[in-house]
């Protein structure tokens, strides 16, 4: 696994899933604005997933999606308790673990890591199957 490569495309992945998330703020559509960047924050992370194991799958194959998706979800949680919260949740009232027991929270980790998962199993497996046939 080319850890370092994952890591930066998790970075990338949580960058632009909070530029998302944060503009959706400018543009209020619903009533609650932090129900409709948390539902935009769960629309973007799928493709932006998606494309974050496409770019890492470019140079290697043989790492499972599950790997691939702890690591870029492990990037994105260490980087919300280093930047997200302290800049944007504690002066709110919220705190860390206000954060992190969040089950929105629990519901992006989980489809960052079944997006990665879906990804390995459509794209990369069959590919790594039909070689072993020959």
């Amino acid at each position: 696994m080319k850890t370092f490569r994952a890591i930066m495309i998790g970075a990338g992945v949580w960058f632009f899933a909070v530029a998302f998330y944060t503009l959706s703020y400018q543009f209020p559509i619903l009533e609650n604005r932090d129900e409709q960047a948390n539902l935009v924050l769960l629309t973007v992370v799928l493709p932006l997933v998606w494309l974050g194991s496409h770019i890492y799958y470019k140079k290697d194959t043989t790492t499972h999606g599950i790997k691939i998706g702890q690591v870029l979800l492990l990037t994105a949680a260490f980087l919300d308790a280093v930047i997200t919260v302290p800049l944007f949740i504690i002066p709110n009232g919220g705190s860390h673990s206000s954060f992190f027991l969040d089950p929105g929270f629990w519901i992006i980790a989980f489809e960052m890591i079944a997006t990665a998962v879906l990804y390995y199993y459509i794209t990369i497996y069959p590919k790594i199957k039909s070689l072993k046939q020959y």
